[in-house]
Formats: structure tokens, C-alpha cells, sequence
């Protein structure tokens, strides 16, 4: 069952409106120039600064969406493309073996976020880092980052990270420690292309598998059992991480 959020009446993201003015600032006071200089040079310019304007329009769009309301399910935070499905050892939220996936986030997906999960906001943390490629399995640990849990129902919780990546150098949150996160809601964005890695305990059952595409507030990454540890979905999924040649 989905429900529609509540509509917002921009069709842009609310963290990129400032970018979005700007830009178009800029190309009308190019135009204003050209009209009174009309040099190549200027122009050229202004063709450039119009590029930017239009591809900054569409790359802060934010689309309504239907968010799923089965409590037990964990949304995607982020649109995109998921390219792992991994074990591995989360030393500080959980403390344990976890499941982690992946999403890579292109120039061209939506980059406004969405909470994965409703509860409240337990652990929070902003480390300052690299900005390497995103795809690149240390990035998770070594790039620019937030670093969100939450606490849900029954105790099911949920560890996310947005992750920067080689372009994007500026992440947006809105959710701090203490705060409660509702699932499927705008919580922030990272401009123009990074990742975000959802941290699931081992009896999630994940519901996609690498190389699908997902949608922030809509898609479903896995379903947490139900009360009392009956499933309620399909078996998880987990591949072994291939590591990465040292440079």
C-alpha cells in the first residue's frame, strides 16, 4: 500500500533554490552586456552561464512520491542505481556484521534524500574527508560524509550515509541526533553525484539486487521481520565484496 505525501508546490528542491537564482541572475546580467557589448567573447559566455542555469534547474527537481506504509519496510533514501550488496563489519552503530547496499547517484538522478526509515534519530555524525569516486568501496569509509541511525519500532534500526563523491562537494542534512525521522520524508541532498549506503541487520530481507534502479521515498530495499521473527518477505540477499588492488 503507498500513500501520496503531502504536495509541495515547488518543483525544485528548496536546498538548490539559491543556486538556481543565481545562475539565472548571472545569465541575465550576461544578456543585459551582450545587448549593450555584443562581443563573441561575451556571448560565448552567456551561452555557458544559460547551460549552467537550465542543467541546475534540472538537476535540483524534486518529485512528489508515493511513499510505501508498511512499517516494517526500509525505502530507499536516494535515487539511483544499486551496485552493491555486501557483508560487512559496522564497528560503531551496530557493532556486528551487517548488510550493506550501495546506491550510486549520477549527475542526472534526483539528489533531494529521504529518510529510510521512521524512528527516532539515536547516532549522528559528520566526518570531513577525501572525495574520491564514488563507486570505489573506500569512499564508504573515506570520503566527506553524514552518518545517520535510527531507531525503530521493535527495535529495528537503520544505519545511512551520504556519501560525496569526486564531484560533489557539499552535503545537506537536516536531521540531527535526538530528531525523528519519518519515511519516505525529504531530509536533505548532495549535489551533483555521490552515494548513499543503507546499513540493514543480517535478518532484513533485501528486495532488490545489483543493478537495479531505485527511488527515493518509493522503492523498497528490504522488509524487516515481522514481530516475534517470522519473515515476511523474501531471503536476503548478500554478495562477498571483491577487494580492491592497492594503488
Amino acid at each position: 500500500m503507498t500513500n501520496p505525501e503531502v504536495k509541495q508546490t515547488l518543483p525544485v528542491a528548496k536546498d538548490g533554490i539559491g543556486i538556481i537564482a543565481g545562475t539565472f541572475v548571472a545569465l541575465l546580467i550576461f544578456g543585459i552586456v551582450y545587448g549593450f557589448f555584443p562581443h563573441p567573447l561575451v556571448f560565448g559566455l552567456m551561452v555557458l552561464v544559460g547551460f549552467l542555469a537550465v542543467f541546475n534547474l534540472f538537476f535540483f527537481r524534486d518529485p512528489n512520491r508515493d511513499i510505501p506504509q508498511n512499517p516494517l519496510a526500509v525505502i530507499s533514501p536516494a535515487d539511483g542505481r544499486v551496485t552493491q550488496i555486501i557483508a560487512v563489519d559496522e564497528p560503531v552503530y551496530f557493532q556486528k556484521k551487517v548488510q550493506r547496499i550501495s546506491i550510486f547517484l549520477s549527475v542526472f538522478n534526483v539528489h533531494v534524500n529521504r529518510s529510510p526509515y521512521s524512528g527516532k534519530i539515536d547516532y549522528f555524525n559528520y566526518k570531513t574527508g577525501k572525495f574520491l569516486a564514488a563507486f570505489k568501496e573506500k569512499a564508504s569509509i573515506e570520503n566527506e560524509q553524514t552518518v545517520i541511525g535510527i531507531s525503530g519500532q521493535n527495535g529495528n534500526r537503520v544505519l545511512f550515509k551520504q556519501i560525496a563523491g569526486l564531484i560533489a562537494r557539499r552535503i545537506v542534512c537536516h536531521l540531527r541526533e535526538g530528531d525523528t525521522a519519518v519515511a519516505g520524508k525529504r531530509m536533505g541532498l548532495i549535489r551533483y553525484g555521490s552515494r548513499m549506503d543503507v546499513f540493514l541487520p543480517m535478518d532484513a530481507s533485501v528486495q532488490v539486487k545489483v543493478g537495479d534502479t531505485v527511488r527515493a521515498g518509493s522503492s523498497v530495499l528490504a522488509v524487516f521481520p515481522a514481530f516475534g521473527g517470522v519473515s515476511v518477505a523474501t531471503k536476503t540477499i548478500v554478495d562477498v565484496p571483491n577487494p580492491e588492488p592497492s594503488s
